[in-house]
C-alpha cells in the first residue's frame, strides 16, 4: 500500500539514490526501488563486476516512518552502515570468485550479510521506538539477492513474506535450562552419525546464560526464547559442519560457518540485552560472547 513518505525520507532516498545509481566502476544497476542500497566499488573493473554479478538489497530508508529528532543521528549512522555492508559484500564477491562449492555465495556472503542487516535494522527500529511507535517488520528487508552477471532484480521478492525475527520458528521446543546448559559445547548429536561428527569436529561457544545479570520478570520470556535460539544456532552450525566436510578451501569453516554463526549470535545476544534494558540496567559487553571456535 503506497503512502506519502516523510520529508526526511524523501530527502534521504533522493540523496542516497543518487549515490547508488552507479554500481562499482560505473556498471548501472537497474531498480529505482533500491535507491541507496545497490553497492559500488572502485577496486574492480566493470568486466569483473559483469562476470560475478552484484548484490541487491531491499531499500530500508523508504520504509521508515517519521523519524524523531532524537533518533535522527543514530538512524543516519545505521543507514550508512547498511550501505557499507553491501559494499563490503560486493567486494568479497569479487575477491572470492571460484572459491567454495555451489552454495558458497549464499553461505559465506549472502547469509552473513543478512545477519548483519538484521542487527542494523533492529537498531534503527529500537532508536525510533525510544520516543515514537517502534516500526515493525523491518527484518523482512534483511535478505539480499545476487544478480548473476548483472541481471536486473529489485531484490524486493527476497524480502517479501519473510516474517519478523526469522529465527522465531526455531525458538520453541527447549526449556531455558536446556538452552543454558547445552550452549557452551554445542550439540553435535543432530549433525548426523557419531562417526561423521567426530571427523568434522564440533563447535564450542561461550555460555551466555551464566553471564547475565538478574533478569526482570517482564523480560524473562523473551530472554528464554533467545537463549533457546542460541542453542538452535549452534545445532544448525554443527549440522552444517558435518554436511560440508571437504568443501571449500582452508578458510571455508571460518567463512561459511563460524563467521555467520558469530553474526547470528551477536544479533540474538543484542536482543537479550535490549529486553533486559527495558526495565533494568542494560548488560554491557555481551558481544564478546558471540564468537565460537572449532574443536577437533
Amino acid at each position: 500500500m503506497s503512502r506519502a513518505l516523510p520529508k526526511y525520507n524523501k530527502r534521504r532516498v533522493a540523496i542516497i539514490g543518487g549515490a547508488a545509481a552507479v554500481a562499482l566502476t560505473g556498471a548501472i544497476v537497474a531498480g529505482t526501488a533500491l535507491a541507496g542500497e545497490t553497492s559500488k566499488s572502485g577496486t574492480t573493473t566493470a568486466r569483473t563486476l559483469a562476470d560475478v554479478g552484484s548484490i541487491t538489497c531491499p531499500d530500508v530508508a523508504s520504509q521508515l516512518p517519521a523519524i524523531p529528532a532524537t533518533a535522527q543521528a543514530e538512524v543516519d549512522r545505521n543507514l550508512t552502515l547498511l550501505q557499507t555492508q553491501i559494499d563490503e559484500a560486493n567486494k568479497r564477491l569479487v575477491d572470492t570468485v571460484g572459491q567454495g562449492g555451489p552454495n558458497f555465495v549464499q553461505n559465506a556472503i549472502l547469509g552473513p550479510l543478512e545477519d548483519k542487516r538484521i542487527a542494523t535494522v533492529n537498531r534503527i527500529a529500537t532508536a525510533i521506538g525510544r520516543t515514537a511507535d517502534k516500526p515493525q517488520g523491518l527484518d523482512a528487508l534483511a535478505p539480499c539477492t545476487l544478480n548473476a552477471g548483472g541481471a536486473a532484480d529489485t531484490g524486493e521478492a527476497a524480502g517479501a513474506g519473510a516474517g519478523e525475527e526469522a529465527g522465531a520458528g526455531a525458538e520453541a521446543g527447549a526449556t531455558p535450562s536446556e538452552a543454558a546448559g547445552a550452549e557452551e559445547t554445542g550439540n553435535a548429536g543432530n549433525a548426523g552419525d557419531a562417526g561423521e561428527a567426530a571427523g568434522a569436529g564440533a563447535i564450542s561457544c561461550p555460555d551466555v546464560a551464566s553471564q547475565l545479570p538478574a533478569i526482570p520478570a517482564t523480560a524473562q520470556a523473551e530472554v528464554d526464547r533467545n537463549l533457546t535460539l542460541l542453542q538452535t544456532q549452534i545445532d544448525e552450525a554443527n549440522k552444517r559442519l558435518v554436511d560440508t566436510v571437504g568443501q571449500g578451501g582452508p578458510n571455508f569453516v571460518q567463512n561459511a560457518i563460524l563467521g555467520p554463526l558469530a553474526d547470528k549470535r551477536k544479533s540474538t545476544i543484542d536482543r537479550i540485552a535490549i529486553s533486559i534494558g527495558r526495565t533494568a540496567e542494560k548488560p554491557q559487553g555481551l558481544d564478546s560472547l558471540a564468537a565460537c571456535t572449532l574443536t577437533k
